[in-house]
């Protein structure tokens, strides 16, 4: 199946406003144009936009005798602005408007200038009509073409950025995300942190309850992150039986205490584990954050690899648990989780 690009269901008429504009001018703009949104820019770079929710925080806050004249459209706009390219795919803008609950998204070239505008049902709509013409080469395809069939139902299910089992985002849904995410945090001098957790002893789970229960424990486990995490976090399918937590605006300290949340969470849950010394199911969790002190990470992938670090560090110190990069040089830290003592026989295993 052929990627559909963003530029073939952008709107190219953009309503815009610059950074001095008054609250009057916006709502005059919108009123006029009959649009939810206008976007701030700057020499044609988009720097921030202006919702209709940014209207209704507005006079939550200061109530409806405000005087919109005296106010700067740059005091309430949604800053930094989050865009996409003209090249970013269909199932890119939707994986970041989901994770981010996201209702537009400025379009920009190469150079950043702004090119067009998508939104929500922009997206909806060419993702349901890609799911219906997929849909009726299954249906066409069923009776004879065998092989067709299993062809379309895998470009079918590729659409997906939901894993069926757990019901949260799944591994190509969490690398759109990371990477939209790193060059975000890059580009604006912003935080990010990630947490990935492993279940501890999951293959002696599974060998004593069987695969089903083991099914319900990964179920069970990742509705229990999904409902301690904040509206911004994200969580997602690592593979396996890890998963990844991704924390925006977070640095480590304030990661460490969203994790610890996370596994006490997790220890209510209290599945029940009789081949582990703890009783219960229980995961080990390794946690690293963008920037890196005294370290240069050009990707996500960085950062995932040093929180993967991590996490075999706590699993090394007894399972359980979480641990961070410390404010340290990475080799010393990937030194430091290399070197394992021997380890006690009550926790050998994954």
């Amino acid at each position: 199946m052929q990627d559909i690009f963003v530029n073939s269901i952008m709107s190219e008429t953009v309503v815009c406003t610059s950074l001095d504009a008054t609250l009057q001018d916006v709502t005059t703009l919108m009123r006029d144009s009959k649009c939810s949104c206008v976007v701030v820019t700057e020499n044609d770079i988009p720097v921030g936009i202006v919702t209709e929710f940014d209207f209704i925080r507005l006079l939550a806050s200061r109530g409806a005798r405000e005087v919109f004249s005296a106010i700067r459209v740059s005091g309430i706009m949604s800053r930094p602005v989050v865009s996409i390219t003209e090249n970013t795919t269909l199932f890119d803008a939707l994986v970041i408007t989901t994770a981010r609950k996201f209702r537009h998204l400025p379009v920009v070239d190469a150079d950043g200038k702004l090119k067009g505008i998508v939104n929500l049902v922009d997206l909806a709509q060419a993702h349901f009509h890609t799911y219906e013409k997929q849909r009726e080469i299954i249906e066409q395809t069923i009776s004879t073409r065998t092989r067709e069939l299993v062809e379309a139902n895998d470009k079918l299910k590729a659409l997906s950025f939901v894993d069926a089992l757990m019901g949260i985002g799944n591994r190509r849904a969490m690398e759109v995300d990371l990477e939209h995410s790193h060059a975000q945090a890059a580009r604006y001098g912003r935080s990010y942190s990630v947490a990935l957790f492993d279940f501890d002893f999951f293959k002696r789970y599974n060998d004593t309850y069987g695969h089903l229960a083991g099914d319900y424990a990964l179920k069970t486990v990742a509705g229990a992150i999904a409902g301690r995490i904040r509206t911004a976090d994200r969580v997602y399918r690592y593979g396996g039986e890890e998963l990844l937590l991704l924390l925006p605006e977070t640095e480590l300290d304030g990661a460490e205490i969203l994790v610890e949340r996370v596994m006490h969470a997790i220890r209510g849950v209290a599945i029940p584990h009789c081949k582990s010394p703890y009783g219960v199911v229980t995961l080990s969790c390794g946690i690293a954050s963008f920037p890196l002190a005294g370290e240069n990470c050009s990707s996500w992938r960085d950062v995932v690899a040093i929180a993967d670090q991590e996490m075999y560090r706590a699993k090394h110190n007894g399972r359980n648990r979480s641990c961070r990069l410390r404010p340290k040089k990475l080799a010393e830290n990937i030194r430091d989780s290399l070197l394992v003592l021997e380890p006690d026989p009550h926790f050998a295993g994954a």
